[in-house]
């Protein structure tokens, strides 16, 4: 195992906890369709908005922060492979797409990233 797929399984792990911690239920970690993967499926215990986390990890700054990964053509990917979840759950819900950036071990939350 490459030392870039330690941080990045390890700033998933991190960031599952961090949202179980601030009052969210997971829901599915890894949602794989055919478009694409999902890295966190979750919803907050306060409010019925389902939330599709993006997590970027990352253990310096040499080529931008963690949330610069996520392009417009990453942000859109995203928004297809949740169209897919919507489908298969066969449910309309209130979505927000959040990015969680893990840098050096310090967590950011970004809600409504895009």
């Amino acid at each position: 195992m490459s030392n870039n797929v330690g941080v990045w399984k390890n700033g998933e792990s991190v960031a599952v906890q961090f949202l179980i911690k601030s009052g969210y239920k997971i829901l599915q970690t890894n949602f794989r369709c055919r478009i694409g993967e999902i890295d966190i499926i979750a919803q907050h215990k306060k409010s019925n908005v389902l939330v599709f986390v993006e997590v970027k990890a990352k253990t310096n700054t040499n080529f931008g922060l963690p949330r610069e990964m996520v392009t417009l053509k990453k942000q859109n990917k995203i928004r297809q492979v949740a169209m897919c979840y919507l489908q298969q759950i066969g449910e309309e819900k209130e979505c927000r797409f959040d990015v969680i950036e893990v840098l050096n071990g310090n967590i950011n939350h970004i809600k409504n990233a895009f």
